[in-house]
């Protein structure tokens, strides 16, 4: 079984691959939303603040988190087709550690929701926004890979738009735990591959193995 993580910028432009794989193995979906939340703060007027990477999220604004990830999953589940299964994180139990400083933000666990189990045993295709129980905004690649350890995954996969790690100007094609530990901790990387690298380490050291792979966007 493989967890599939796309994100909010390819979601709908990632259908194909889920499907492509899902063809020859089961698959879950976790999709994030991050382009879209921004968005609808904004549309909102609700201030947008990132504290090491991660998104503020007052009382006022997990609600609009919460809409955009629904909208992002109704939009994906259409994009791939009648055997999608969306579902809502706090609806299915998906559990995180409240970090308060942040408001309602969540570091997620490992977690094997009933309603996934279900689907997959089904041959159907759970597709998950990833809003804790609470509800608790959480980060979508923290979130694939704690899922795909609480489900027992034999692989976890990123789908974006970005090539992947690149060192030295060069797309790395194999990193080992430690190295990428390193990496993360020396401070030299930056944007997105920095939490999908952190979710890729915790799911390896979980005995996931954890790859990037690029998402074709039409222009």
């Amino acid at each position: 079984m493989i967890v599939v993580k796309v994100g909010g910028s390819v979601a709908s432009a990632s259908a194909s691959a889920v499907l492509e794989l899902a063809a020859r193995d089961q698959v879950c979906v976790v999709h994030g939303a991050g382009p879209q939340i921004s968005v609808e703060m904004a549309r909102a007027g609700i201030p947008v603040e990132f504290v090491g990477g991660r998104r503020v999220t007052s009382a006022e604004a997990v609600a609009v988190v919460r809409a955009s990830f629904a909208a992002v999953n109704a939009a994906l589940c259409d994009a791939i087709g009648p055997r999608a299964v969306g579902l809502i994180g706090d609806e299915i139990g998906l559990e995180a550690r409240p970090v308060p400083e942040l408001g309602h933000v969540g570091d997620p666990v490992p977690s094997r929701p009933q309603a996934v189990l279900e689907a997959l045993a089904d041959g159907l295709i759970p597709v998950v926004a990833p809003v804790a129980v609470g509800p608790l905004n959480v980060n979508a690649d923290e979130a694939a890979a704690t899922l795909a350890l609480g489900l027992g995954a034999d692989r976890l996969l990123f789908l974006t738009d970005v090539d992947g790690l690149i060192l030295d100007g060069r797309v790395v094609d194999e990193i080992d735990v430690e190295t990428a530990t390193e990496l993360l901790d020396g401070g030299t990387l930056q944007g997105g591959i920095i939490p999908k690298l952190g979710a890729a380490v915790t799911a390896a050291r979980g005995g996931v193995p954890a790859s990037i792979g690029r998402t074709a966007v039409p222009a």
